[in-house]
């Protein structure tokens, strides 16, 4: 049986219709025949959608009790089992129950999707996980429930629900989509049209990307070469020269001009060993075409231009941005540089940008001897110029100028061996030495067009022309050579530099080291093995590269086409081409820096586990000083109460009876508040706390916290109309109740404690304000440390939890908790929240609640 099929139904904000649009697809497949059934729609009381149920089949949804409340979730067994064709399911993003069968519902689709039952569903742009800080930073609400990107991308279909700002914001003014007394607080906050529309571009560009992710499949299986000007496609060829960062800008700039503009900047290198660019200088542009919001690519070519254009093409790029030629004027005679080629050969359906910088017509290095590796069309140019250009020179002498004399002659001949060597190197010059002393000979020296030369004289010019050539092409040559050394010897001590540095810094990507390597030899793919024994197989601890060449196998370091091993058991393994000896210095260097960092994520692995196996021992050792002492000490009061209850040698009054009942109802209490705290920890430390965050009143939520204070002892200032905040009910309840607990303790005989809220901006601050000996600043943050009682505590003070579970609890449910000095003496513990919507207030601005908290009357 294959796997069923994934349609998503994506909008940009709740309301457009999505879970409408869904029922509506339904509809139309059970007319058409299709066994369809609804797995779980949240119709959220919105009539138009309830209509859109009838004539459905439902799936009984499964109850799950949690904290004394009863959840309707879907239940995957009971689909499974009926079978149906096509399941819908309402909320992709959606985090289940604890108790359900999965953590969250896009992990019950799969479910469905493996059994071959095709689902429908929907999810909003925001609850994507890659998109959860820009959605936060529009609207100032941080997603909890998201659902990864690749999910979302391998649904077989994906369908928009779009809806403008204003007809959106229509529909919720007229209660189409929340509660009447929830509209105007939506309107104000979320659904403000800068954010929905901030929101639905997000939504148009994600689906524009997905589009153009199946547009290059589809030209890729149809083997389309032509470019399709469906989106603006910026490619920026780059050279690793100083005007690169202005080609990136105005690439971008051009980008700008059309909606959903793309840069990529590419730089191509030859394989011919170390690249001639600077290294650092390559890293400053990519990071600037990064973060301008490009791509960075690294392509392999001899020919730039072809690489270039196939490159290009191969992105379906509509334009190309490059750089007016560093060329000097005569340089030109040796060919039209990469611009003019890219121009010329880019053909209608590419338009190329030539740019303008400071650093045209400064000129660039040529390579221009065997020892700098000449390309095939210098070598080219090279040998005809030493054997083609001896021959016409010969024509022409021999024909328009027969009596210009030997001497200038030799002159003319010793230019083009000259030229020879300047182009192609010494082997083309000593060629051309060679044969033009043959055609000197012939032609020129008497007798002529005989092998032999009469004249002692010209037998010393023609030598003296051919030891002038030698030593010339020999010249020229040298100088080549130590250019290209003292080329690679930069580019060599940058590199071992950058690794020098990256020592210094103490970085641990191995990836982006390998990708260095990748870039800096021009390969295809660079792995790094490792085996644990001398003898075992070897294993890929990272890779870069696009994909391995196909039949290579990595088996072992021998397989690829450059081995580098680091010891005995590690080796880094490079395909794309053999490098030669003197590369192998800087790549050994590239292989120990990898295996030192190897080894130091390894260490700061094992230095964490260290570390939490320490914080581990100190929790358990102070957790069995805890109940050696702190929970031995109600429990004797406990027994003593009770044995002297029991005892028949004394008569007890009403009033002793009382008196031993309550110190065991204390110590009872002691010891469940004890033992709560120590659960509460537990359960932060193993990461067993699941909130669940809704929108909340603080003034439903702190007097309940407060409960167990004494009487008198708390004053509450809360405002009618303050926001209301998002949060667990019972975790920010926990929070309150252990902060106000810690500060009744340890204010003086008589004080109260205030706990104040206010809306400050984008946030919402609970204050607990006491007056007791307050916290100096090196110790604030070591208290909401476990078992910290600051300043050695009476013991009635507990085991040191209470501040450590509030700020677990607090930082579970998305706020913060940090203490203050409070003004004129004492601590106030500041408690930050996240405000959700907004109370309108009704009738006047309403004057603060102000009371004291006293228990109720027995």
């Amino acid at each position: 049986m294959g796997r069923g099929k994934l349609r998503i139904y994506l909008g940009a904000a709740p309301g457009v219709g999505k879970t409408y649009a869904m029922l509506a697809e339904a509809h139309r497949r059970v007319e058409r025949g299709t066994d369809c059934v609804i797995a779980f729609v949240e119709h959220h009381k919105r009539p138009r959608t309830e209509v859109m149920l009838h004539g459905l089949e439902h799936i009984p949804r499964r109850e799950i009790e949690y904290r004394g409340t009863v959840f309707p979730e879907m239940d995957v067994d009971a689909v499974l089992i009926r079978r149906p064709a096509v399941a819908l399911v309402d909320e992709l993003a959606h985090t289940n129950i604890p108790g359900s069968r999965n953590a969250k519902r896009w992990q019950d689709i799969e479910e469905l999707l493996e059994a071959g039952i095709d689902v429908v569903t929907n999810v909003n742009i925001q609850h994507l996980e890659s998109l959860g800080d820009v959605v936060a930073t529009i609207t100032g609400v941080r997603q909890r429930e998201t659902v990864p990107d690749e999910v979302v991308r391998r649904a077989d279909q994906i369908e928009l629900v779009d809806m403008s700002p204003q007809a959106l914001r229509r529909r919720m003014a007229h209660g189409n989509i929340y509660k009447p007394d929830k509209v105007d607080a939506a309107l104000s906050n979320y659904f403000r049209p800068g954010n929905l529309t901030a929101l639905r571009e997000l939504a148009l560009l994600w689906v524009a990307d997905r589009v153009d992710e199946h547009l290059r499949e589809y030209r890729v299986e149809h083997d389309i070469r032509a470019t399709w000007q469906a989106r603006e496609r910026i490619v920026v060829g780059i050279t690793g020269g100083p005007e690169g960062r202005a080609l990136i800008r105005r690439a971008t700039r051009l980008a700008e001009k059309g909606a959903g503009g793309e840069v990529l900047a590419v730089y191509i290198t030859r394989s011919d060993g170390l690249t001639s660019a600077s290294p650092g200088e390559l890293t400053v542009q990519r990071t600037l075409v990064e973060d301008l919001g490009g791509t960075f690519h690294h392509v392999l070519g001899d020919d730039i231009p072809a690489a270039l254009l196939d490159f290009a093409r191969g992105v379906n790029a509509t334009q190309i941005v490059l750089g007016v030629s560093r060329r000097r004027t005569w340089q030109y005679a040796f060919g039209p540089g990469v611009s003019a080629i890219v121009a010329r050969e880019s053909g209608p359906d590419l338009d190329v940008h030539i740019v303008t910088h400071d650093e045209a017509a400064k000129g660039r290095g040529l390579p221009m001897a065997r020892g700098a590796r000449l390309s095939r069309s210098r070598a080219v140019w090279g040998w005809l110029v030493g054997v083609a250009g001896p021959v016409l020179l010969t024509l022409l002498l021999d024909g328009a100028a027969p009596d210009v004399g030997l001497a200038n002659d030799v002159l003319l001949f010793l230019t083009l061996t000259v030229a020879a060597a300047l182009i192609g190197g010494l082997i083309p010059a000593l060629a051309s030495a060679a044969f033009g002393s043959l055609l000197l000979n012939y032609y020129f020296t008497p007798p002529l067009h005989e092998l032999t030369i009469a004249d002692p004289e010209n037998v010393v010019a023609l030598v003296i022309f051919i030891g002038v050539a030698v030593a010339v092409a020999s010249v020229v040559d040298l100088a080549a050579r130590r250019t290209h050394q003292a080329a690679r010897l930069r580019a060599e001590s940058e590199v071992l530099s950058f690794l020098a540095g990256s020592v210094l810094r103490g970085e641990t990507s191995l990836d982006a080291l390998l990708e260095r390597v990748r870039e800096t030899f021009g390969m295809e793919f660079v792995a790094l093995l490792e085996r644990e024994s001398d003898t075992g197989p070897w294993t890929c601890v990272s890779s870069v590269g696009e994909a391995r060449p196909p039949g290579r196998p990595l088996a072992r370091p021998e397989d690829a086409d450059v081995d580098m091993p680091v010891g005995d058991r590690m080796a880094l393994a490079l395909f794309g081409r053999v490098l030669p000896a003197e590369d192998r210095r800087v790549l050994s260097a590239f292989a120990a820096q990898a295996a030192v960092v190897l080894d130091r994520r390894r260490l700061l692995g094992q230095a964490e586990q260290a570390r939490e196996l320490g914080e581990s021992n100190r929790i358990r050792t102070a957790l069995l000083a805890a109940v050696s002492h702190d929970l031995r000490t109600p429990l004797s009061s406990i027994k003593a109460s009770v044995t002297s209850l029991r005892s028949d040698d004394i008569e007890w009054s009403e009033a002793d009876r009382a008196e031993l009942l309550a110190g065991i109802e204390s110590g009872a209490d002691r010891l469940d508040h004890l033992i709560g705290n120590l659960l509460d920890m537990s359960r932060l430390q193993t990461g067993a706390v699941n909130p669940l965050i809704r929108e909340v009143d603080l003034d439903e939520v702190v007097p309940m916290a407060l409960g167990g204070v004494p009487e008198g002892s708390v004053i509450l200032d809360i405002p009618e109309n303050l926001p209301m905040v998002s949060a667990d009910p019972g975790l920010l309840e926990r929070a309150v109740a252990n902060v106000v607990e810690n500060a009744v303790g340890h204010s003086p005989e008589g004080a109260t404690v205030l706990v104040a809220a206010s809306a400050i901006a984008d946030r919402v601050e609970v204050r607990v304000v006491d007056r007791g000996p307050g916290v100096p600043d090196e110790a604030k943050e070591r208290i909401f440390a476990p078992f910290q009682r600051y300043g050695d505590g009476p013991r009635r003070a507990g085991v040191g939890l209470g501040l450590a579970v509030a700020r677990g609890f607090a930082e579970a449910v998305g706020a913060t908790l940090n203490a203050e000095d409070t003004p004129g003496g004492g601590l106030t513990m500041v408690l930050t929240l996240r405000p959700g919507a907004r109370r309108p207030p009704a009738g006047a601005a309403p004057a603060p609640k102000t009371h004291e908290v006293r228990p109720a009357a027995p």
